[in-house]
């Protein structure tokens, strides 16, 4: 089971939304503002939710302006050992997001939840990289009594 997302932000590379899937400071304009950590090959990123928790990282690939690829390694347990992954192409004056979240062992509730969700933050990091204003969490968009 796999939540799969397109979108294409209006930018004439893929450099600056490389830079937003590879930087502590592009995460926290898009997705979480409690982010941290490194993301070099192998390291960890923490992105935190106040108040309902927060996943763990793991960086597996970062080719630049093509692919970016981690490993869930702490958080709920339906994310653990999942992968989330954006392929990233040049498509006229649109750089083409192809966003994954791979590996669910079933479609629970949760899942429902999680890809509005991320559909949500895909349309954050659009907006930060066409606007330079991103609505990461906690100025996020609720959709549900889980956030």
């Amino acid at each position: 089971m796999d939540i799969l997302h397109r979108i294409g932000v209006r930018t004439p590379t893929p450099d600056a939304t490389y830079e937003a899937l590879t930087t502590i400071d592009g995460l926290a304009g898009w997705w979480t503002a409690a982010t941290e950590g490194s993301t070099g090959i192998g390291d960890v990123i923490e992105f935190r939710f106040p108040p309902v928790g927060g996943f763990d990282m793991k960086v597996l690939e970062a080719r630049p302006n093509d692919r970016v690829v981690w490993e869930v390694i702490d958080g709920p347990a339906e994310w653990i050992g999942t992968t989330i992954s954006w392929d990233l192409r040049q498509d006229d004056d649109f750089t083409i997001v192809l966003f994954r979240h791979a590996g669910w062992r079933e479609p629970v509730e949760f899942m429902h939840h999680c890809s509005t969700k991320w559909a949500v933050f895909l349309m954050s990091l659009k907006s930060m990289i066409e606007t330079g204003h991103g609505a990461p969490a906690p100025q996020d968009t609720a959709i549900d009594n889980w956030n």
